[in-house]
């Protein structure tokens, strides 16, 4: 069977530990049997990116504005540990948040369902998709400690140098702590436009929440971008599409969230987009089953999985042992990249190989076999746990059934 062809490149990035040795194996076993894959490669393992003091993570950023579409395999954050360990010059910031930065992205993560595998909310019969803001807040923070007795204002100087003060607190007998947080217009109204147009790509409704009714200036102003875009920009299209943007408080939002059935966007800003993420994929299951893709405003996507780089796992397969590590989430990275890739290229043979390979990893645990963290959730009488590459065979001799 001639392979299938791609006409424009993909940004591969990739990474380190365990999921660096999974990514090569799903090219390997999953992918070039049956694509001539054209990507723009970019090594952001942790050695890699020290050694170009971190310019390869900010290179292939450009380069997934360039053409479009990335993948990126999980990569490491340092810390002290890390720094001794590699060898570093420096703690190197997070590669992901480099990227997200440089694309203005919104990070949408979303659960992948399966048999056998309940939700802890046995109600949450379909996904629920976390959009998380990925700029500002306390992300961005400067904070301090503060002595006893002292005076913290917040100061605002005007380009014209006029000054406006507002009292943060008057510190009595205790010492204590401030922080400062900001963001700005422009990321906001991309954030909205970016859960917007994902809402009509995947024909979901859109939920928002934030405290607007104790954060009467910083909160409010993420509601009211929020309205006037959609007002202005998507009112009519939900309508056409027969989807609805819902506003509420987080609070009453999370009341929602846990007695709904799922099958929405969830919009988070940054802080609650980081809690609410891991707490939704925990409640579906399994981390290394909950997808996640960068989309920017003007329609910039990269993929990757939600998880670290199993990093215990690595140590394992350092000493020659046998692993069982989840792959499904780097699977479907590769095949949301590939799909989109083709989408955009109008190349359908691409699309329908992302679906199969996706039906194939699917029907694997549907079949019973599974990984050692699936195992221990699944509630199919006949599983099987095998070890990784066993677990990318067998997908693979499903995916082959379906493209022949």
């Amino acid at each position: 069977m001639a392979k299938i062809q791609m006409k424009t490149p993909l940004v591969e990035m990739d990474g380190d530990e365990m999921t660096r040795i999974i990514w090569q194996k799903i090219k390997d076993i999953l992918l070039t049997p049956y694509i001539d894959l054209n990507t723009e490669y970019y090594d952001l393992g942790l050695e890699h990116r020290n050694a170009t003091e971190d310019r390869v993570t900010v290179e292939s950023a450009e380069a997934t504005k360039k053409y479009g579409v990335a993948v990126k395999c999980a990569t490491i954050t340092p810390n002290a540990d890390r720094v001794k360990e590699y060898n570093l010059t420096q703690m190197w910031k997070s590669p992901n948040g480099t990227i997200r930065a440089i694309l203005d992205g919104t990070v949408f993560r979303a659960p992948i369902l399966v048999k056998g595998i309940t939700p802890f909310i046995p109600t949450w019969t379909k996904p629920i998709t976390i959009a998380r803001h990925a700029y500002g807040d306390v992300y961005k923070n400067t904070e301090m400690q503060v002595p006893a007795g002292a005076k913290c204002e917040l100061v605002c100087t005007a380009p014209d140098g006029t000054e406006t003060r507002q009292l943060i607190h008057q510190f009595g007998e205790s010492a204590g702590i401030i922080q400062g947080m900001h963001n700005v217009d422009k990321s906001i109204a991309g954030f909205a436009r970016s859960c917007f147009n994902y809402a009509l790509d995947t024909h979901q409704d859109v939920w928002f929440a934030t405290k607007d009714t104790i954060s009467k200036q910083y909160d409010h102003r993420f509601k009211d971008i929020f309205a006037e875009v959609y007002a202005a920009e998507y009112k009519e299209k939900f309508e056409a599409a027969g989807i609805e943007y819902f506003y509420t408080l987080i609070d009453d939002a999370v009341a929602r969230v846990i007695r709904s059935k799922g099958g929405y966007i969830w919009a988070c800003k940054n802080y609650d987009g980081d809690v609410m993420s891991d707490m939704v994929a925990t409640a579906y299951g399994s981390l290394a089953m909950m997808t996640s893709v960068l989309v920017s405003p003007d329609g910039v996507y990269e993929y990757e999985a939600a998880h670290g780089t199993v990093q215990r796992h690595y140590y394992k397969h350092l000493k020659g042992e046998k692993t069982s590590t989840n792959s499904v989430a780097t699977i479907f990275a590769w095949s949301g990249a590939l799909r989109k890739r083709g989408e955009l290229d109008v190349t359908p043979e691409l699309c329908a190989f992302a679906d199969k390979l996706e039906a194939a990893t699917i029907r694997t645990i549907e079949d019973g076999v599974m990984t050692g963290d699936l195992a221990a959730l699944s509630t199919l009488e006949n599983k099987q746990t095998v070890d990784t590459e066993t677990f990318l065979c067998a997908i693979g001799e499903r995916l082959a059934a379906a493209m022949a």
